[in-house]
């Protein structure tokens, strides 16, 4: 699986870093690195005067350009800040965009192969009792195999699906269930018991259950396979691809201004390997959705008008031209450092949320003594 993960973050990175190689070659600015990774070198090799590194390190990649520090800049025409703060600008957008069309390319191949809408199949499955676990609570309550539930606690249920996040979140406090027994109205009362489950992450979560599984002859089909032809998915590929891009500006939004907690709408790279696990052991296409969707949040996130971030230099490009004039150096060198701060605590918080969400700070803690 790490394998998988590490193929997974490099592909994405190369994608990204071949957007500022190719377009900076375009422009004619001289590319002297493209390295994946960072740390010390492990490998390299030469082509076309660009010298191609794999670092220790990989959590990341650059492309170092012949000229990109204004102070060391000579002059050259191969330069970097020898071009025009437009064509500047075009070599940063370009890793975010060939990010944002390998997001797209990644949806369209899903619908084209086809993939299993799991959410949509256990929603429209009947909350049908197909088994009641001996002993259980729904046993001790008198649910029996056959019945429908209709409603929890006066929820009117539309599936199992819905059902089930109902009494996984009700904390052991008792429901109310409206069945259908054979036609008739029956109602019944049960008490779930909390047992320990793991979420996406592998940390475990308190769960309430009452001991029921669905009819085993109501199973997800074919109704629920999303396959369509070439012109069909591109169509698809885009709408997807607008979805997450408007998710993801959403919940941006809503972390600035507190409707959601960060813990709820941030992952770092040890969130994304358990994501990207969990995605593995439903399927390629699932795992390709899930590669999709990296790909674009990449493209946002380095969108962010924040210094190092491509963005940023994109930002200070755009303030340059509107001025006439680069800021100062003394400027420049205040935002760069500020902004490689602001990145490394946000970089420190992430973590910390990964951390947390595992439960690796819980067992910290656990090991710390207390008062008293």
């Amino acid at each position: 699986m790490i394998l998988v993960f590490a193929v997974i973050l490099g592909l994405l990175i190369i994608v990204h870093e071949a957007g500022h190689y190719f377009a900076a070659k375009k422009l004619g600015v001289r590319v002297e690195e493209f390295a994946l990774g960072f740390g010390p070198k492990l490998t390299s090799w030469t082509f076309d005067g660009t010298s191609f590194r794999l670092c220790l390190i990989p959590l990341g990649g650059y492309v170092k350009m012949s000229g990109d520090e204004r102070g060391k800049c000579q002059g050259a025409s191969d330069e970097f800040f020898t071009k025009s703060p437009g064509h500047r600008a075009l070599i940063a957008v370009m890793g975010p965009v060939v990010n944002y069309v390998f997001a797209y390319v990644c949806f369209t191949l899903v619908f084209m192969l086809g993939y299993l809408d799991m959410d949509a199949a256990v929603t429209a499955m009947p909350a049908r009792i197909g088994t009641v676990i001996s002993g259980s609570p729904a046993a001790l309550a008198g649910l029996r195999s056959g019945d429908t539930i209709l409603a929890v606690n006066g929820t009117t249920v539309s599936g199992w699906g819905e059902m089930q996040d109902i009494i996984a979140d009700a904390k052991g406090a008792p429901l109310q269930l409206s069945l259908d027994r054979a036609g008739e109205a029956t109602a019944l009362q049960v008490v779930p018991v909390v047992e320990k489950g793991k979420d996406l992450f592998g940390r475990e979560r308190p769960v309430s259950r009452i001991g029921i599984k669905p009819d085993e002859d109501i199973k997800p089909d074919s109704r629920f396979v999303r396959r369509y032809g070439f012109g069909r998915a591109l169509v698809e590929g885009a709408k997807e691809l607008w979805m997450v891009t408007a998710k993801t500006y959403q919940a941006f939004w809503q972390m600035i201004t507190g409707q959601r907690a960060a813990r709820e709408g941030m992952t770092g790279l040890i969130g994304i390997f358990f994501i990207i696990k969990f995605a593995a052991g439903v399927g390629f296409a699932f795992l390709l959705h899930i590669v999709g969707v990296i790909s674009a949040s990449l493209a946002i996130f380095n969108l962010l008008p924040l210094i190092p971030l491509d963005g940023g230099h994109i930002f200070l490009n755009g303030l340059e031209k509107l001025r006439g004039r680069p800021l100062s150096d003394k400027a420049d060198d205040l935002l760069n450092k500020a902004g490689f701060a602001l990145i490394i605590v946000l970089a420190v918080f992430v973590f910390y949320l990964d951390f947390e969400r595992i439960g690796l700070i819980d067992k910290i803690l656990s090991f710390l003594p207390t008062k008293g």
